[in-house]
């Protein structure tokens, strides 16, 4: 009988993983042509970018003090504290009994982070040359790693806590969530280390990682019998707050 639980068990996990790898594996399939296309053919994105690069700039070297404020605010809300924060979430959600919850939460962030540099390793777009320069970064331009970062991680941490919120509460969640993703991309332009279409692509292959794996997190549940669910209304995993609280 336990050889039976346990191997029922397995399987179950096993077709998450599945599931989360399909997921995975199909927005690499979109966003790699895409991003090729992007960077190759991109000349009408060229004019956009030089464009506000050269504006931005000439206001940070004019605003010091603004700029000081951008790089604070970019560094505070760059990829490792959200690395941090998932992992450590992710690790409260294993103590309390929820192991593929937090499976989904750190898969997402990984293999979000992995699609991030191994488009930055295929297309090898220069960063923005600039006289000057009010900050410099390392490694090519696209897609920006921080843009990538702070939607997937905001991204998962608003799916993670939806259950547990009211309704007013998921509209803050969200609105809250999309003011970080646009400040802490607008810094990366307004510092000059990214071009405009870096972010834009970073946010873009950021949102789809969450909403393939989210996606793919629901039709497994949906797999075990669980009632359909909204992800982006209720959360990845509506039973959580039961489980989470119920080993409280």
């Amino acid at each position: 009988m336990r050889r039976q639980w346990v191997k029922a068990h397995v399987d179950r996990d096993r077709g998450l993983g599945l599931r989360l790898t399909v997921a995975s594996l199909a927005v690499a399939l979109i966003m790699i042509p895409f991003s090729l296309l992007l960077v190759v053919a991109k000349m009408p994105v060229n004019g956009l970018d030089a464009g506000v690069a050269e504006d931005l700039h000439e206001y940070a070297l004019a605003h010091p003090a603004v700029t000081r404020v951008l790089i604070v605010w970019t560094d505070l809300f760059g990829p490792w504290p959200w690395r941090v924060a998932v992992i450590a979430y992710a690790g409260w959600l294993l103590y309390k009994g929820a192991p593929r919850l937090a499976v989904w939460a750190v898969t997402t962030v990984t293999v979000g982070g992995l699609l991030g540099l191994a488009l930055k390793i295929i297309t090898a777009r220069a960063r923005p040359h600039l006289p000057d320069p009010v900050a410099l970064a390392p490694g090519d331009s696209f897609p920006s790693g921080h843009a990538v970062s702070v939607t997937l991680g905001a991204g998962v941490i608003v799916l993670l806590i939806l259950p547990r919120l009211p309704r007013w509460g998921r509209r803050v969640a969200w609105a809250v969530a999309w003011f970080l993703v646009l400040s802490v991309g607008y810094t990366r332009i307004a510092l000059g280390v990214h071009w405009v279409s870096d972010v834009v692509a970073g946010i873009v292959l950021g949102a789809a990682v969450v909403a393939a794996t989210a996606a793919g997190f629901e039709t497994w549940r949906r797999e075990q019998g669980r009632r359909p669910a909204s992800p982006l209304a209720e959360g990845v995993d509506p039973e959580s707050v039961k489980v989470t609280h119920d080993q409280s």
